[in-house]
């Protein structure tokens, strides 16, 4: 199955729809200046195994390369999707520091 993902930022969130056009699944955001923060990605069960978190970190990712945005990983399923992704790792704010 193909997915179509799209940005919505009047919804502050990244939507992606079946070739029927059904919401599978959305990341969400939150955009400051140039920092882009990606809170959260849920994805509808009747798609889970399908590939649509996939398209939508993918999606999202490019577009926050391509407007040279950084990105904070906040969401856990996109955190994890950029370990096996790499290519990626230059737009991504990372900190060694400690909060204590």
């Amino acid at each position: 199955m193909t997915f179509t993902v799209t940005d919505v930022p009047e919804r502050e969130r990244f939507e992606a729809h079946d070739e029927a056009g059904a919401l599978a699944g959305v990341l969400t955001y939150q955009l400051t200046g140039g920092i882009i923060a990606y809170t959260h990605t849920k994805v509808d069960p009747q798609f889970e195994g399908q590939g649509v978190g996939s398209a939508l970190a993918r999606a999202a990712m490019d577009d926050a390369r391509g407007k040279g945005r950084t990105v904070v990983p906040i969401c856990p399923f996109l955190s994890g999707w950029l370990e096996k992704h790499p290519e990626y790792e230059a737009i991504v704010a990372r900190s060694t520091r400690k909060v204590k």
